[in-house]
Order: structure tokens, then C-alpha cells, then sequence
């Protein structure tokens, strides 16, 4: 399997520093976005015909090392 730095750049000059599909001005976001909703990688594939099939699957991979770090929630006092 390729390494998913391959597909998501990050570039702060580009999407505000958001994660995109190859220096595109397709952000992860965006696809997982429309998983989300339903859509099905067949779907994103014809409405973003610049995409490849391994593109989706990155962004999948990129969530998932994403929700494997652990995260501290403190509680902020309102002033």
C-alpha cells in the first residue's frame, strides 16, 4: 500500500493550511464529508473527475491515524 503522504498534502498556502487530495483544491474534508452523507465513492469519482479511486481511500486512512491519537478535553470558565 502506498503511504497516504502521497495523496494528502498540506500546504498552508492552499485551502488554509487543510488537508487536500494532491495539492488539489479538494480537501479531505470535503470527501469524507460527502461519505457521510451517503455518497458512494462512485459518485465522488464522477463529480470529481480528477480524483482517483485511491484518493478516497486515503482520505479514509487519514481520518482513521487522525482519531488514533488521544485527545484531553478541558473545561474553559466563561468569564
Amino acid at each position: 500500500m502506498e503511504n497516504i503522504t502521497d495523496r494528502i498534502t498540506i500546504d498552508e498556502k492552499l485551502c488554509n493550511g487543510k488537508p487536500t487530495i494532491r495539492g488539489k483544491r479538494i480537501t479531505v474534508q470535503t470527501i469524507l464529508e460527502y461519505l457521510g452523507a451517503g455518497e458512494s465513492a462512485e459518485e465522488i469519482l464522477h463529480q470529481y473527475p480528477s480524483l482517483e479511486p485511491e484518493d478516497i481511500t486515503a482520505c479514509l486512512q487519514f481520518a482513521s491515524q487522525l482519531m488514533s491519537c488521544s485527545y484531553i478535553i478541558k473545561s474553559v470558565r466563561r468569564l
